[in-house]
């Protein structure tokens, strides 16, 4: 952690194996947000409206991946997500804490 947040950056992004990053503000479908991950700045175009706090999509992830903000899993894709949509519960289910989704050995991969 330890990221800093660059004046004018629009979303959040905690560590490099994240799938999302964070609104820091209102977005809108159709704009270039910009993002830091790790020394580089980054653009994505949003597909969707973002509210303010919620997630888009930093990368492409086909149905059934694990979905990771914070460098930990937070939940399963249940339909593809491309890059600059919003990640919700529209689209994404959590498995933290279910053991019916438990993964072998114990671990998320």
């Amino acid at each position: 952690m330890g990221a800093k947040v660059s004046a004018g950056a629009d979303a959040l992004v905690v560590d490099e194996k994240d799938d999302v990053a964070t609104a820091l503000r209102e977005l809108k479908s159709g704009q270039s947000v910009t993002y830091r991950l790790s020394a580089k700045v980054q653009e994505v175009v949003l597909q969707d409206d973002i509210p303010f706090g919620h997630k888009l999509a930093i990368n492409d992830l086909p149905e059934g991946a694990l979905v990771r903000k914070y460098g930990e899993v937070i939940g399963r894709a249940t339909k593809q997500i491309t890059a600059g949509q919003h990640v919700h519960v529209h689209n994404v289910e959590g498995i933290r804490g279910r053991g019916d989704q438990a993964v072998q050995g114990g671990k998320d991969a």
